[in-house]
Formats: C-alpha cells, sequence, structure tokens
C-alpha cells in the first residue's frame, strides 16, 4: 500500500517537473507597438503684390509673389498655374484685382493685389507728376509684414523675400521711420505671447539691419495676442495673427 502510493506521488512530482521546463521554453511575444499619429499638414501661406499698383492702360505691371507649404499655384484673372515663388509681367486694360490661390495638403490660403487702370493713372504714381501719393499711401502699398510658424521667432523664406523688400523701399525713402509690431495668435498664456511677439518684432528688425538699414529707424514692440488681425478660431485666422506688422512711426 505503501510503495503504491509513493510511485502515484513520484508520477505527479514527474508531470509537474515536466510542465514547468515546458513553461520556461516558451517564447516572449513581444508586443506590437502602436502606429504614431500621422503629423498634420502644415497651412500653405501666400502673399502677391503689384508694382506700380496704377497705370494707364496697357502699361505694365509686374505681379511678384511668394509661397510656402504649396503644390499648386494659380493667379487669376490671365495668369494661370505658377510656382511657387516668382513674378511675371501683365499689362491689364481696365482696373484689376489679380488673386492667387495657393493649395497644398494642409489647405489653401488666397492673397489679393489691386491694380487701378485710368487715364489719369501715372500721374498718381510716383514720378508721374505733382499728384502723388502721400507718404502712408506709398507705405501700405510697398512694405508687407511678415508671418510667423507656431511658438517660432525664426524667419521663414516668404519673410525674408518680404522683408528684402521691405529695405528696398525704406532705403528708397530714407526719412520713413517705422515701428515693429510682434503679433501672436490666441494660444499660450499673456506673458509667454508677449514676449514670443518681441522676439519676432527683434528678428525682422534685425534681418533689416542686416540688408542696411539703420537701427535708429527701427523700434519695436510687442501686442502678444492682445490685438489680433482676424477672429476666428481657425488655423488660417491664427497664421494671420502670427506676424510682425509694419507700422509708419509718425
Amino acid at each position: 500500500m505503501q510503495r503504491s502510493t509513493v510511485r502515484i506521488f513520484a508520477f505527479l512530482l514527474g508531470l509537474m517537473v515536466l510542465g514547468a521546463l515546458q513553461g520556461g521554453c516558451k517564447k516572449n511575444v513581444a508586443a506590437t507597438p502602436s502606429a504614431a499619429a500621422p503629423t498634420p499638414a502644415a497651412q500653405p501661406t501666400v502673399t502677391l503684390n503689384a508694382s506700380p499698383t496704377s497705370v494707364n492702360p496697357g502699361q505694365t505691371v509686374t505681379l511678384s509673389w511668394s509661397s510656402t507649404n504649396a503644390t499648386d499655384l494659380d493667379i487669376e484673372p490671365g495668369v494661370g498655374k505658377v510656382a511657387p515663388q516668382g513674378a511675371t509681367p501683365v499689362n491689364p486694360t481696365t482696373s484689376t484685382t489679380y488673386t492667387i490661390t495657393a493649395t497644398g495638403a494642409g489647405g489653401s490660403a488666397t492673397a489679393t493685389a489691386h491694380v487701378e487702370v485710368g487715364a489719369n493713372a501715372a500721374a498718381r504714381t510716383p514720378g508721374g507728376g505733382s499728384e502723388r501719393p502721400n507718404m502712408s499711401e506709398l507705405f501700405s502699398q510697398n512694405v508687407s509684414d511678415v508671418f510667423f510658424d507656431l511658438d517660432k521667432s525664426d524667419l521663414r523664406d516668404d519673410a525674408r523675400m518680404a522683408l528684402t523688400k521691405d529695405a528696398e523701399f525704406l532705403r528708397s525713402y530714407p526719412q520713413v521711420h517705422v515701428s515693429l509690431e510682434g503679433h501672436c495668435d490666441e494660444r499660450g498664456s499673456t506673458e509667454y505671447n508677449l514676449g514670443l511677439g518681441q522676439r519676432r518684432a527683434e528678428a525682422s528688425k534685425n534681418f533689416l539691419i542686416s540688408l542696411g538699414i539703420s537701427t535708429d529707424r527701427m523700434e519695436t514692440t510687442s501686442w502678444g495676442k492682445e490685438r489680433p488681425f482676424c477672429g476666428e478660431h481657425t488655423e488660417e485666422c491664427w497664421q494671420q495673427n502670427r506676424r510682425a506688422h509694419f507700422v509708419l512711426a509718425q
């Protein structure tokens, strides 16, 4: 009776050892990593300028533009598909507003430039006669704001192009002084955006200095998120609010 009990006990012990050995030989299966969420595509930006903005019928106007994050650009009326940045001559016979549409993976953006055409238009352009536009009009026609990416104060390629054009105007009118205002979108604290806006204004000023504009002709300030140019809660509006804004200093 005792020998039978010993045999049963030994048999059960063997089964337990065998099971433990088999369990130790199993391979651990690595967990499959979850796929990373795709990064949203950046919203396109685009600028369009006309020079001059007032001509007689048939005279030549140069349209110039730049864009970021765009794969398809179109200027209407009459120009059609264009490269991401460049310039082209047009000869409007009537007053025309040109519109550029930039489309990319992140959406679309538009910009416009108006050209006034009339029999006496040449008299209203610089060098055309006594009816020249005043300095405020010249400033608004020739000086462009620059735009920034979210949480950034680094100058993008389109910002450098705009500032280069701004510098040309400032060199032509050495009596002009400007105030550079830094602006931000609504996200982030008031304190953070005041600092970010100041960095944006300073970055724009420093680039103009590198192009030969005297530092004593420029002052900088920051409004942070307190004076938005667009009040909607969309990425397109936020992009408009992330800028360095030029103001003609009195």
